[in-house]
């Protein structure tokens, strides 16, 4: 019994290969902020969650830590599921799955499945 509770913690620290990278324009496509498109501030692997600049905001409100400060409200990203986002073409403005191919010099790229656009 002990054993299988182990084991089940260690799959659930297992890193996803993630498509989705820091730096890269997303766009969601599935759930309240369906449709609004901004980049990836970090990427979670081993959670397969990505937080996107000025999506799925949440707001907390902060206790004073000193004397003398007041308590404030802050609003701040939450981490979205990586299968609710796609990468976003800029210059196409259309949303698109990402392939990773092998280039003729022998590296792995990836670029847009629509577009064909190279994405690094």
């Amino acid at each position: 019994m002990l054993n299988n509770i182990s084991s089940q913690k260690i799959k659930l620290q297992q890193r996803i290969k993630m498509r989705i990278r820091k730096g890269d324009t997303v766009q969601v496509i599935n759930g309240k902020d369906k449709g609004k498109t901004g980049e990836v501030l970090k990427t979670l692997p081993t959670e397969n969650r990505v937080i996107v600049q000025g999506v799925n905001l949440r707001t907390r409100h902060l206790k004073p830590s000193q004397e003398g400060e007041s308590g404030r409200i802050v609003t701040e990203e939450a981490s979205l599921h990586a299968s609710n986002v796609m990468v976003y073409s800029t210059s196409k403005k259309v949303a698109s799955r990402v392939e990773i191919f092998v280039d003729k010099d022998g590296t792995k790229k990836r670029r847009l499945k629509k577009t064909g656009e190279l994405i690094d």
